[in-house]
């Protein structure tokens, strides 16, 4: 008896564990999948908002035309219009750092005699695609490429990075970002720790455009003539 009982505990703590875990694989599962499904809606929107946006601007047009006054329709032009300018230049802006970190990477890569020195390249320059903090993330995936290869080497990978993000967070990224956006560095490094702060991932995109638009706004505020 002891041992039925004791077989059908076992037993019943198996069932148990594999319904758990086969109910967090499912939530995971659906997690994943609603994230792709909104990801697509939103690319999706994003091609038809883009591909009409003429037609649209021309109807918000006539309608602060038609219901605003002429000072207040030429304000809200101006703030859209730099608006317009700031997403444009970060958005070019990123995508030139995100190059030029990548082949600083490779590079270095392959003067150290380093493996998978093209793909981890081009993983490192895809994730720094993410204002500042990209690169770390590429660089655990990276290391551990390189880790099922050599741990010396993985090692030696993560000290190359780390000094090649420092140099590209402090100087590279807030003089090329910042230079094409208009934002002093400074200001580039504040927006996005603000932002990451408060809005993770998303908060580090938007928050150098919008900072910047603040920042063009306030200064045109400033230089006006009374």
């Amino acid at each position: 008896m002891d041992w039925q009982k004791n077989l059908a505990k076992i037993m019943d703590i198996l069932l148990n564990g594999l319904g758990g875990a086969m109910g967090a694989a499912a939530s995971i599962l659906s997690s994943v999948v609603s994230t792709m499904v909104t990801a697509l809606v939103a690319v999706i929107f994003s091609i038809y908002l883009l591909a009409g946006k003429e037609k649209i601007a021309g109807q918000f047009k006539r309608l602060f035309t038609r219901y605003l006054p002429h000072k207040a329709t030429d304000k809200i032009y101006y703030v859209t219009k730099t608006l317009d300018h700031s997403f444009h230049s970060f958005i070019v802006g990123q995508c030139t750092e995100a190059v030029v970190l990548g082949l600083l990477c490779m590079l270095g890569m392959f003067l150290l005699r380093l493996p998978y020195a093209a793909m981890i390249g081009c993983l490192i320059g895809f994730t720094a695609l993410i204002p500042v903090a990209g690169a770390y993330i590429g660089a655990v995936i990276g290391a551990f490429m390189i880790f099922t290869v050599s741990p010396v080497q993985a090692v030696i990978f993560l000290i190359y990075l780390s000094v090649l993000q420092q140099l590209e967070g402090n100087l590279i990224y807030p003089r090329i970002v910042g230079s094409s956006i208009g934002l002093p560095g400074i200001w580039v490094l504040a927006a996005v720790t603000v932002g990451g702060g408060v809005m993770g991932i998303l908060g580090m995109f938007l928050s150098v455009p919008l900072a910047a638009t603040a920042y063009q706004l306030l200064k045109h505020d400033v230089c006006r003539k009374p």
